[in-house]
């Protein structure tokens, strides 16, 4: 299935969140913390300004991106989970 995200809206598949500490201590599940690193896979067109113009968005699909912990809409496709944000909820480009 194909998503299509519109105007400043991104979508994210969030990365999974470290089972280790550095110490080698394995977390369980209900200790793990919510991952803020996802991967770009679907950037919309850019949110409209007054001028009727669309802004550029400020990723592109296949960035590795920092998000606002508790921001966007979590779905679920095809049994894997799927962030939406809005250019705004997106922090940090990775390298």
């Amino acid at each position: 299935m194909k998503i299509e995200p519109l105007d400043d809206r991104i979508v994210v598949l969030p990365l999974e969140a470290e089972a280790k500490t550095r110490g080698g201590i394995v977390l369980p599940d209900t200790a793990k913390e919510k991952p803020q690193q996802g991967k770009v896979i679907s950037v919309g067109p850019g949110r409209v300004l007054d001028t009727g113009d669309r802004a550029k968005p400020g990723v592109k699909k296949g960035d590795v991106v920092v998000f606002a912990k508790y921001g966007g809409t979590e779905i679920e496709i095809d049994r894997k989970e799927y962030k939406i944000l809005r250019e705004s909820d997106i922090l940090a480009i990775v390298d």
